[in-house]
């Protein structure tokens, strides 16, 4: 699911300069499977699958695979169209220290956005 994350976000020129202060790393996880997101200077410089020992991240995105693909699917249902309407449905649990997701938050949703297939335009 995450394999064109990094060329999708590198690829956009417009995210990697909103997130050009942001240097971090984050986890996330679809079921039991985690994947830690190193950012420096607004490009993801690897995508590493889990499982970790000791994982190293300032903060983490938890959510099941189902929730994860209809995020990212073409046409999001209702309830499903942003990280926040999985909050409120209790489906995606953000963890750890929100500092730096909270203040680069229009970034790390492009990020996350970057993750699914394109969205498909309204007729």
């Amino acid at each position: 699911m995450l394999d064109q994350l990094a060329a999708r976000v590198n690829a956009d020129a417009n995210l990697v300069r909103r997130g050009r202060h942001v240097n971090t790393s984050f986890l996330i996880a679809i079921d039991a499977a985690d994947h830690i997101v190193r950012i420096e200077h607004g490009r993801i410089v690897s995508v590493t699958p889990g499982p970790f020992i000791t994982p190293n991240y300032a903060f983490a995105l938890r959510a099941s695979r189902e929730a994860w693909e209809k995020l990212w699917s073409p046409t999001p249902i209702p309830g499903y169209t942003d990280i926040f309407a999985l909050v409120k449905k209790k489906l995606l649990r953000i963890e750890g220290d929100l500092h730096p997701f909270m203040s680069n938050l229009l970034y790390f949703k492009g990020v996350i956005a970057a993750a699914g297939q394109p969205r498909k335009e309204a007729a």
